[in-house]
């Protein structure tokens, strides 16, 4: 099966992220995914970018950051493992602070 890592992050992560020991610690565990052979995609993401909603037939467009969220997309990884409990334990590996979190959902099959 395959499952999105989804990772969110707080403001003040994503300023550590030019700081090699933050940034090393995600290294790792993108090596430790590639080698263990189940990492089929993924991206680290920029801070948030502009939000477009639609409106009826019009569209609300947005641009970040937005204060009513404490966390921020991170980014995501996409791996494939045999079940859910198999991705729950690659997900307490990802190194998010303690202002951060990871969502674990299933793709959906298309």
């Amino acid at each position: 099966m395959q499952f999105a890592l989804i990772i969110r992050e707080a403001a003040e992560d994503f300023a550590r992220r030019g700081d090699p020991a933050y940034r090393d610690g995600w290294v790792a565990y993108s090596k430790a995914l590639a080698q263990a052979g189940i990492m089929t995609g993924g991206a680290g993401l920029t801070a948030p970018g502009t939000i477009v909603r639609r409106k009826g037939e019009d569209h609300d467009v947005q641009d970040g950051p937005y204060p009513e969220g404490k966390e921020q997309l991170g980014g995501f990884y996409l791996i494939e493992v045999p079940d859910i409990d198999t991705a729950l334990e690659w997900a307490t590996r990802v190194p998010i602070s303690d202002k951060g979190s990871v969502e674990v959902r299933p793709r959906l099959q298309m």
